[in-house]
């Protein structure tokens, strides 16, 4: 299935249907072993990588925020099919909850199971540094992806968009709802400690405060939900009592924004406060047609798993270092057109996607 262009023009890359399935699946784990208390020795994890780069078959730590997101869950779908390809085993661990210090024994642990490379969202970009930083000391390649570890706690970083890019789009769409592109708007996002999040928000806040076009927008409140559909439902119900003058409701994050959406439309309130941000179309399907949610975006949250395990692979293998500058293309991905490794040794995925009435109903995910 092939995206449509966004409004601006961009071309975007294509994703096929997918039904996702719950978040746990073989290989997960809630718990971190016993041996988690220590991690391996340099010279054994260093081994390991090794054999892996003369043609053995990796082995991947995945280690998402949390193992009940659906977000997760279409993530290691790419993670999978890359693995599959090259008869790699990927060991999902991770925490009931977003939470950075419960993200920490499992780096340790993965470290003692010797992985050849370890995929992480982080929680906490410094708080899970130095453990990762030991990872890659024991030769172990860390991957981050999504929600960034801090700068020299990875290998490569894999972005999903453009910061900026989704900065503009939040500021455009919370415009687009608002009424002449006027009156109060707040924020719901995820957990305060989140890369992602405060990178967007902080180029959303630029955008608002450096175009006049947007002079006639308030922000009055940013939240967080914690990625969790109770807190991020109480957060959303607490919005509107807080503000009765509220005309959009920004969350770019798939669990705020669905409970956005779903607080918005049960309270009756879809004609005068809007909703939008960053979900699932099958999640806000609805919403679109009630007209709570007339756009949002995302991008291919599969895709994006893909794209990661192959960056993992090829620094597995010595194809890549992470270095600036350096290219590498992945079959499927970017036009099957190269990727260049920027600064700091991040990769982009590409643009996001924009959803409303015109185009919603035409994908599964």
């Amino acid at each position: 299935m092939k995206f449509k262009k966004l409004a601006r023009g961009i071309a975007l890359t294509s994703i096929a249907a997918v039904v996702f399935a719950a978040c746990s699946s073989s290989g997960s784990s809630t718990a971190p072993s016993a041996a988690a208390s220590t991690a391996a020795s340099a010279g054994a994890s260093a081994a390991a990588g090794g054999s892996a780069a003369a043609g053995g078959a990796m082995k991947i730590g995945y280690l998402p925020k949390d193992i009940v997101n659906q977000y997760f869950a279409a993530a290691k779908v790419g993670i999978d099919k890359g693995a599959a390809e090259t008869g790699s085993t990927v060991i999902q661990v991770g925490p009931n909850s977003p939470t950075a210090d419960l993200q920490v024994p499992f780096i340790k642990d993965l470290t003692t199971q010797q992985v050849n490379s370890i995929i992480i969202s982080a929680d906490d970009k410094d708080a899970v540094a130095p453990d990762l930083k030991a990872a890659m000391a024991a030769g172990i390649k860390v991957v981050g992806f999504d929600s960034s570890p801090a700068v020299g706690a990875y290998n490569v970083f894999v972005n999903q968009v453009d910061f900026s890019g989704v900065g503009v789009n939040l500021a455009d769409w919370a415009c687009e709802l608002a009424p002449s592109c006027t009156g109060d708007i707040a924020i719901l996002s995820a957990a305060a400690t989140a890369t992602n999040q405060n990178a967007w928000i902080d180029l959303m806040k630029q955008t608002l405060s450096s175009d006049a076009k947007y002079k006639g927008l308030k922000l009055v409140d940013t939240v967080y939900g914690d990625d969790k559909p109770d807190v991020s439902t109480s957060m959303a119900q607490s919005l509107l009592t807080k503000y009765p003058n509220l005309k959009v409701i920004v969350a770019p994050t798939t669990v705020g924004i669905l409970a956005a959406a779903q607080v918005v439309s049960a309270a009756k309130k879809s004609d005068s406060v809007k909703v939008t941000g960053l979900g699932f179309p099958n999640d806000m399907k609805p919403f679109v047609a009630d007209g709570t949610s007339p756009v949002f975006g995302l991008w291919s949250v599969p895709d994006l798993g893909y794209l990661a395990e192959q960056v993992a692979a090829k620094l597995v293998s010595g194809e890549i270092k992470g270095t600036e500058g350096e290219t590498f293309s992945v079959k499927g991905l970017n036009g099957d057109q190269p990727y260049t490794i920027g600064k700091d040794s991040i990769v982009v995925l590409g643009p996001a996607f924009r959803f409303d009435k015109t185009n919603v109903n035409d994908f599964n995910f």
